[in-house]
């Protein structure tokens, strides 16, 4: 095998600790990255955290999720659940009650998840003045002729 070529479509190289990050396979089909996309959307970061409080049905979580269609909500569990971070239970009453909760592997991944938001809550006053800087020197430079 040619040094820098990859075993297989779907092996993203090593991610032992000494693993440079920078080296991270960018296609679409690197299974790291597509786990990636799936629990950093703003849709599974919302669901991870309200299930780590408590198991909920849909339409609790529906109403805890400002601005989530319920066509964006179910395909968000269905691919959670596909993961393995979420678990769906139904319950044989009429109507069928469907639970849903984190898994063990979604409990871990909710710590992360506690981590990224302390570290926002503790920055986002940087961000803001980063943000506010950033959009002054923007309509500086529109106002500014070429």
């Amino acid at each position: 095998m040619e040094d820098g070529t990859l075993k297989s479509p779907g092996h993203c190289g090593d991610t032992t600790p000494d693993f440079d990050v920078s080296h991270w396979d960018a296609r679409a089909d690197c299974e790291v990255r597509q786990i990636l996309d799936r629990i950093a959307d703003k849709w599974s970061l919302l669901v991870i955290a309200l299930l780590d409080e408590r198991s909920l049905r849909f339409t609790e979580l529906k109403r805890k999720i400002d601005g989530v269609s319920q066509r964006m909500l179910t395909r968000t569990l269905r691919h959670l659940e596909r993961d393995g971070l979420v678990e769906r239970t139904v319950y044989p009453t009429v109507p069928p009650r469907v639970d849903y909760a984190l898994t063990p592997l979604g409990a871990s991944l909710h710590t992360t998840i506690k981590a990224l938001v302390t570290w926002t809550e503790g920055h986002q006053n940087e961000i803001a003045a980063a943000r506010n800087a950033y959009d002054r020197r923007a309509a500086q430079d529109e106002l500014t002729p070429i």
